[in-house]
């Protein structure tokens, strides 16, 4: 690692944060400055290229710079008064928690830019997908970044409208309804997050992220934190998203574009699970504590759920959508990162936190991939896959049918690849649950959490063997699909490396996160 100045480091996170806004409005101009491009839709996607990589570098600049001995510390912090009659304040940090959901949101919106530069969705003016990308690349990364309640939620809130839009505009067949589906799931659900938000400021005199978690809880009463984490908890969980609120996630990711479906299952949906570990969990224990077991209980039927109906979708004549299908299987992932918040124990919610990571690379590569079928089949439907890949997409792209079978295998759990340890911490988490949780009932949510990674194998070796797997007869017509491109192999070849990289070292992530989650658990932030 380097030793940065903190200025320096302060100035990296503001750029981080705002770069992206000030590369929107520059998008939008007649032509974006100091880019040339055989035309201007050319132009305006290399302006989003060079945008998300100065912002990527950026991130990886402030890893380098960090100070990987005090994770728990935050870092490169910014705080200036905003609105002084309701403290409100401009403060920005990071810490072992929010920098590996930061450098995932830069990594993978360059990745769908990069992505998105040699295959461009169709759809309206490039113009305004940058733009959208760059706000919805902004809004995430501030989410991550900021440590005001207020600052928060407006952050919260602002990646709503660009994935709307990039739903709406540029997505396949029923995007309309799929767009007004997850703006009026996530609206409701930030109205009510923005009620459990003020009574928590009014009530304790601060926003302050950092403050209301040194407290610890002490200046709130249990019923107000009862409140307060009912409120909020519904929001987040809207956004996770938990069962049953997530009825809005199989279509916005059916309709999607590809790019919008990675940065759906990527980032957006790991704000809220971060909401519940940077507010709830800190700010508000002794609430948390009541809907800890019934969190618990929800997430685990979510575990179950999702695998079952993915399960449902896999089987043959199912009229099965593989796109509909990894969006059911976040469902359970996301399911996994619940009970290990819910167990409020270092163990269970660093595999949480593992396991947001992981399931961004894995889900990130699994949408990429089933794009790239669609884009050569022209569907993403189960039985016609079969039909047009020849029951062998080993034999007609072996490079395309090994990634689709490596991201599988890594997505149910794979031991040496990303996706096994957060669901094993989490597990672990599950047995030996905080000292005031139902003991019995967490083993109980461990088992059914156990048998759901098992149902989780099964419907993805069958997408497996169903697309990749079996003999072409030789009467049959021999059905050509273009293998691996280059700017596929660009943008695809960094969520393998991780994968395995965070599969085979974990200690890499939980060193980060480790302390950090020691000192939230037990009394604040420095």
């Amino acid at each position: 690692m380097i030793d940065i100045n903190e200025s320096v480091m302060q100035v990296l996170l503001a750029f981080i944060v705002v770069g992206p806004l000030l590369g929107a409005a520059a998008a939008l101009l007649p032509a974006p400055p100091g880019l040339k491009g055989k035309s201007p839709e050319q132009a305006v996607l290399r302006h989003g290229v060079t945008v998300t990589g100065a912002v990527l570098i950026a991130a990886i600049v402030l890893v380098l710079g960090f100070d990987h001995d005090h994770p728990s510390k935050m870092q490169a912090s910014t705080d200036i008064s905003w609105i002084p009659a309701l403290d409100v304040r401009i403060h920005l940090g990071i810490d072992g928690i929010s920098l590996p959901l930061l450098v995932l949101t830069a990594l993978l919106t360059f990745l769908c830019a990069l992505y998105s530069y040699s295959k461009m969705p169709s759809g309206p003016s490039p113009k305004a997908f940058v733009a959208l990308l760059l706000v919805l690349e902004s809004g995430t990364l501030a989410t991550f970044a900021v440590l005001d309640l207020v600052l928060f939620f407006l952050a919260f809130e602002t990646v709503l409208i660009p994935m709307y839009f990039l739903i709406a505009r540029w997505g396949g067949e029923g995007r309309a309804g799929a767009a007004w589906k997850f703006i009026l799931f996530t609206l409701l659900g930030s109205v009510v997050m923005l009620l459990g938000l003020l009574l928590i400021g009014i009530t304790a005199g601060t926003f302050d992220m950092v403050a209301l978690a040194t407290d610890n809880g002490r200046s709130l009463t249990t019923s107000v934190q009862v409140i307060a984490v009912l409120a909020i908890g519904i929001g987040l969980a809207v956004k996770t998203p938990m069962w049953p609120l997530h009825s809005w996630l199989p279509d916005a990711h059916t309709a999607a574009p590809t790019v919008g479906s990675v940065l759906l299952a990527g980032v957006l949906l790991k704000m809220g699970t971060y909401g519940f570990v940077r507010i709830l969990l800190p700010v508000a224990p002794d609430g948390f504590r009541t809907f800890a077991p019934y969190l618990a209980a929800f997430a685990v039927v979510g575990i179950i759920y999702g695998s079952l109906a993915c399960l449902a979708l896999a089987r043959r004549g199912a009229k099965g959508d593989l796109k509909r299908l990894i969006a059911y299987s976040s469902v359970g992932h996301m399911g996994f990162v619940l009970l290990g918040i819910a167990t409020m124990t270092p163990t269970g919610v660093n595999g949480a936190l593992f396991a947001n990571i992981a399931h961004g690379l894995i889900t990130g590569l699994l949408f990429f991939v089933v794009g790239a079928l669609k884009d050569r089949t022209g569907t993403t439907d189960l039985d016609a896959l079969a039909e047009e890949s020849g029951h062998a997409l080993y034999g007609k792209a072996p490079r395309l049918g090994g990634l689709l079978a490596f991201a599988a295998v890594a997505s149910l759990g794979l031991p040496g690849l990303a996706g096994f340890w957060g669901e094993m911490l989490t597990l672990f988490g599950a047995f030996d649950p905080a000292r005031d949780l139902n003991r019995p009932a967490f083993l109980t949510f461990m088992a059914i959490a156990a048998f759901g990674t098992l149902l989780t194998a099964a419907y993805m070796l069958i997408v497996v063997r169903r697309v990749c797997m079996g003999a072409v007869p030789q009467d049959a017509p021999q059905p050509k699909l273009a293998d691996v491109r280059v700017y596929e192999f660009a943008a695809w070849t960094p969520l393998v490396a991780l994968t395995v990289v965070a599969g085979l070292w974990p200690r890499t992530l939980l060193g980060l996160t480790d302390p950090a989650v020691q000192q939230l658990l037990s009394g604040g932030t420095r």
